[in-house]
């Protein structure tokens, strides 16, 4: 762990890890509480957490068993925000908060209709939410949720929403790339799994130059087997999120054909 001063602020760096299931989509982070003292934070204040990108959450205290590691829980969405993977490190300072006075959202991607019913359930849904220009919000609408940019927040910096937040709904989506609808978090009971699984696709992904090193090749594929409905393909998904890596799904019965040769040009054509 390494702490510093900026700007007459502290900061440290940490490792990025998977949030547990009952932190997920509520903008919050775990750390120790000793380090959040270190940069002068208590629990239930908002930090801003620096990777490729910013963005800021509110600071909890970390598990039991995750006291002295030096690593920060966030979720698929905060680490999308702050561009980073787990096994990332980012800096952490506590975060120069204002008021929003007005926060401007474009839907991810795709067009909505607005009205003001829908203007004030959103605003309703982001009280007390700290938000960056630039961020990703997810709203939940009809057992899905639908994605939100912050394209412009008023004072600039880190802002939490409050009743007094003016929020203003645009119509026209904004290309936002891929948004992360399938993470770690969202995969019950397959820890090990997915450490092995990380292991041999994430690394060779991030980080080739280790194996050329080592000059040892890397994995070409990996070979998910078990019966139906056991999370295969959602494993598959997380890790192409995770990577930023594209990810096609191809079901056989969608390739396979009794003629000579169709199956093998209908897999050309994907």
């Amino acid at each position: 762990m390494v702490v510093t001063s900026s700007r007459r602020r502290k900061e440290v760096v940490l490792r990025v890890v998977e949030a547990k299931q009952r932190d997920v989509g509520k903008s919050k982070v775990r750390i120790d509480v000793d380090i959040l003292k270190m940069i002068g934070a208590e629990p239930g204040d908002v930090v801003e957490i620096e990777g490729r990108k910013k963005t800021a959450a509110v600071a909890w205290p970390s598990y039991p068993e995750d006291r002295g590691q030096d690593i920060i829980r966030m979720d698929g969405l905060l680490r999308k925000n702050a561009g980073v993977s787990i096994g990332d490190k980012v800096i952490v300072r506590k975060a120069d908060v204002q008021p929003a006075s007005v926060v401007k959202l474009a839907p991810a991607n795709f067009s909505i209709t607005i009205d003001s019913g829908f203007v004030n359930y959103v605003k309703k849904k982001l009280i007390e939410y700290p938000v960056v220009e630039g961020d990703t919000v997810l709203i939940p609408v009809l057992n899905q949720s639908i994605p939100f940019v912050v394209i412009q927040t008023k004072p600039q910096g880190v802002v939490v929403i409050s009743h007094d937040t003016n929020i203003i709904l645009l119509e026209k989506p904004v290309e936002q790339g891929k948004i992360p609808r399938v993470t770690y978090e969202d995969i019950g009971g397959m820890k090990d799994i997915i450490q092995k699984v990380r292991e041999l696709i994430e690394l060779p992904l991030k980080h080739p130059e280790i194996f050329k090193r080592l000059g040892i090749e890397p994995p070409k594929g990996v070979l998910l087997y078990g019966p139906p409905g056991v999370g295969k393909t959602l494993l598959a998904k997380a890790i192409a999120n995770e990577t930023n890596a594209y990810f096609i799904a191809i079901n056989g019965p969608e390739i396979m054909s009794k003629y000579y040769g169709e199956s093998e040009q209908r897999l050309r054509e994907i």
